[in-house]
């Protein structure tokens, strides 16, 4: 559930176009007030098929508002009636026209119960349910599904979120402060605020300290964003959503899991297929795809291009067919299988689908490739080199991080060239040489940044890239890869840096599925920010909601022998089934 700022309209508007009015088979009821087991009512609109009778239900519960003209429900709704289903779309508590208070996912897990068992008691309804969606409305899938109401049988989240501090509202340890700040001002209130935010300084905003009250700059004080600040560790505030394995262990009902090589939640989407696969009975109804994609495209289908990426036309998916072809087997029950492959993937650079029994691959190994320099690796300029070799005696590389001078990023940049960025002195650049024959990497993308800094804390961050013969450094991965010093042991404790000390900061990329093509070189680039993105280190070590203090640091990254610096990339033998 990334729901990127530039659009809070994301799942808002999963279905763009002209309206059209509804087939004459399909009626609707408008407004449709569902008890929960505290008293609250929330709101639904429901469509079915012209005859009567009792059918399959899909539920689609969301925070961005079931009535906006953006999210085209009826056309969707039309596509699924006239061919059989009930469908329901739902407002979450607190927000359009349902009773209650938001609260972000917390409230998720039993108002699904309720909402479920509700439905498959309607006279139209035969008493199975099946649940779709993305982003928010993946997760609250999940939730629902933790719980086991009798009468959901399946259910396709599409990039729903699931690590949390290692996704959202943190990752790594550092706090995603574009999108709390905007994310949460957006569902402040029963209808988008969104648009209040237009003319905002966000300089100002961005730069205030301390961090716990930068939304009152924005001008409104919420309390989520409050509490997510003071909330960095894994604690019961965040178990209460949080699965485990025991919780997987549970999941005895299909699921179809889509998301994207640039979705921001690709992360929650394949922790869930992990767990999935490690923990659950019946492994082989469950199903994965996952495309070209960033966060709307999930569900949209994707198109041909991502930033200075191409794709061929087959990485366009219909995924309203597909989900289709999916509800027909689980939840109508009208077809004997739900004929796909269990992970469907697409691998960017060679530009083909590849199919699998699993995902990752069984085939992918880890191969690591070594930081080495002369110890001048800053910026495209610098010496710094990528290779197959171990280093041995190399001088390290430093360079200064100033907090009020960050490098910038933006939330959605899959595929952008970062070479502009890479020309920093703040920027530690390692290059490859050419590769000689094709290199398919598929899996999660790891650095291992051996490192010093002279303060008490500081970040480190690492971005993969794809650097072709043009010189173009494009973007691989769904996001900027970043760990905080004094999380570096993971979010569940916080230890502060011993300056001058090294330590290992292991910094996830999330996965990949792309071929580096011959003539092609590997990039990887090290620095300490990527603003508004992530609120920058103030490098001091005060704690980091109410710090006002604002240090230089000097930082330190080793690659020798002891303290070897590395990029780790699961590389598959190339193979490709049609």
């Amino acid at each position: 559930m990334r729901l990127y700022p530039r659009r809070v309209a994301l799942a808002t508007a999963v279905m763009v176009g002209a309206a059209a009015p509804l087939a004459s088979q399909v009626r609707q009821q408008l407004g449709v007030m569902i008890p929960m087991r505290d008293g609250i009512r929330l709101a639904a609109d429901v469509w079915l098929p012209a005859a009567s009778g009792r059918y399959p239900v899909i539920l689609v519960r969301t925070p961005y508002l079931k009535g906006m003209e953006l999210l085209e429900v009826p056309k969707l709704a039309e596509y699924f009636a006239t061919r059989g289903y009930v469908f329901v779309v739902q407002d979450v508590r607190g927000r359009g026209d349902s009773e209650g208070e938001f609260n972000f996912f917390f409230q998720e897990a039993p108002d699904g119960y309720d909402t479920i068992e509700w439905l498959a008691k309607q006279p139209y309804a035969n008493g199975r349910v099946g649940m779709m969606g993305v982003s928010y409305l993946g997760t609250v899938q999940w939730l629902a599904a933790r719980e086991q109401p009798p009468s959901l049988v399946c259910i396709a989240p599409t990039a729903p979120a699931g690590r949390y501090l290692e996704e959202l509202p943190f990752s790594g340890g550092a706090l995603m402060h574009q999108w709390a700040l905007n994310w949460i001002n957006g569902v402040s209130g029963r209808v988008d605020q969104g648009p209040n935010l237009r003319g905002t300084n966000w300089d100002e905003v961005f730069a205030h300290r301390p961090l716990l009250t930068s939304d009152s700059v924005m001008g409104r004080s919420m309390r989520l964003y409050r509490e997510f600040v003071t909330n960095p560790l894994m604690t019961d505030y965040w178990k209460r959503i949080q699965f485990t394995p025991a919780d997987f262990a549970k999941i005895k009902i299909p699921t179809l899991t889509v998301t994207g090589w640039f979705d921001g939640d690709q992360p929650g989407a394949l922790f869930y297929w992990r767990q999935l696969m490690e923990h659950a009975p019946n492994r082989e109804q469950h199903f994965l795809v996952a495309g070209p994609w960033d966060h709307a495209q999930t569900f949209l289908g994707g198109a041909t291009k991502m930033g200075g990426l191409e794709f061929s036309p087959e990485s366009v998916v219909d995924t309203k067919a597909l989900h289709a072809d999916y509800f027909d087997w689980c939840l109508k029950q009208s077809k004997p299988r739900f004929d796909a492959p269990r992970a469907r993937i697409y691998l960017t650079g060679l530009n083909a689908w590849r199919v699998d029994d699993n995902y990752p691959p069984a085939g992918a190994a880890p191969k690591t490739m070594y930081f080495s320099s002369g110890g001048r690796a800053n910026s495209i300029f610098g010496d710094g080199r990528l290779s197959w070799s171990a280093p041995a005696a190399e001088p390290p590389d430093r360079f200064r991080y100033d907090p009020k001078r960050p490098v910038p990023s933006e939330l959605t940049d899959g595929g952008s060239d970062r070479t502009p960025l890479q020309r920093r002195d703040d920027v530690l650049v390692y290059t490859s040489d050419p590769l000689t024959e094709p290199l398919d990497v598929i899996g999660t993308v790891m650095v291992n940044v051996e490192a010093a800094t002279d303060g008490r804390d500081t970040d480190f961050t690492a971005i993969l890239t794809d650097v072709g013969p043009d010189g173009r450094a494009l973007k691989l991965g769904p996001s900027i890869g970043i760990r905080r010093g004094r999380y570096r042991g993971g979010p569940d404790r916080e230890e502060l840096l011993t300056p001058g000390k090294p330590e290992t900061f292991r910094i996830e990329l999330y996965d990949i599925a792309h071929q580096f093509k011959p003539g092609h070189r590997i990039r990887v680039e090290v620095s300490s920010s990527a603003a508004p993105h992530y609120n920058p280190n103030q490098n001091t070590g005060n704690p980091i909601a109410t710090d006002t203090t604002w240090r230089v640091a000097t930082q330190t990254v080793y690659h020798d022998r002891a303290r070897a610096s590395s990029l780790v990339l699961p590389v598959v033998a190339r193979r490709m089934t049609p």
